[in-house]
């Protein structure tokens, strides 16, 4: 899978790579699953550590921490939500209005897992922002921004609305998944806080589809 590790910033303390769609993040249990981001930057810098996840069809920026001090600081940020994420897909139809929210409360579907859905009584409070980009002409491309990061999220949010992300194996009818050879979602921007410096950084992976 080419390119084998793309670096979009690194420093002392702090690895930005843009993962490509189809690569795990961390290893999975099947030893066919071998491969994975965290793995492959290891082989070039030993001591990095993923500090969050994308699930293995999409791809886009991922934070890697380079010393302990440093995963402890932005792992802390994922958490207290003080980083900000930005996400491009393309969804099935016609989104509508062309700026929305959904506020839907998020748990994993047990029978049918990895799925995640929709549930009021136990779900975790899950918020996502949507933007229209543009209209194609049976999908629509859209600025995500999750404010909570819960599994499957955008995928599920989407799904609520009507409006599936084209290529997810997971949660689209037939009709959207044969739309795109892959799922169409992209984590395209991150800022963080350097955890030395302080420095607001912001990251850019532009989007591949």
């Amino acid at each position: 899978m080419s390119p084998y590790l793309e670096i979009i910033y690194q420093d002392e303390d702090l690895l930005i790579l843009n993962k490509p769609s189809g690569l795990l993040t961390v290893p999975g249990k099947d030893p066919l699953h071998a491969d994975c981001l965290e793995k492959r930057a290891q082989r070039v810098f030993p001591t990095a550590k993923i500090v969050h996840r994308l699930d293995m069809a999409t791809s886009g920026l991922i934070c890697l921490a380079l010393n302990k001090a440093a995963h402890s600081h932005v792992s802390r940020q994922f958490q207290d939500r003080k980083t900000q994420k930005r996400y491009i897909a393309r969804v099935f139809g016609k989104l509508t209005p062309e700026t929305g929210s959904v506020d839907l409360p998020l748990i994993c579907d047990w029978p049918n897992r990895p799925k995640q859905m929709v549930n009021f009584e136990y779900g975790k409070p899950s918020l996502t922002h949507w933007q229209v980009l543009n209209y194609e002409e049976h999908a629509t491309r859209v600025a995500l921004t999750p404010i909570t990061g819960r599994s499957h999220q955008l995928r599920v949010h989407m799904l609520s609305q009507g409006h599936v992300i084209l290529g997810d194996k997971l949660y689209a009818h037939p009709e959207a998944f044969q739309m795109a050879s892959r799922l169409q979602l992209h984590a395209e921007w991150l800022a963080i806080t350097h955890p030395v410096t302080a420095q607001a950084l912001e990251f850019t992976a532009p989007c591949p589809f």
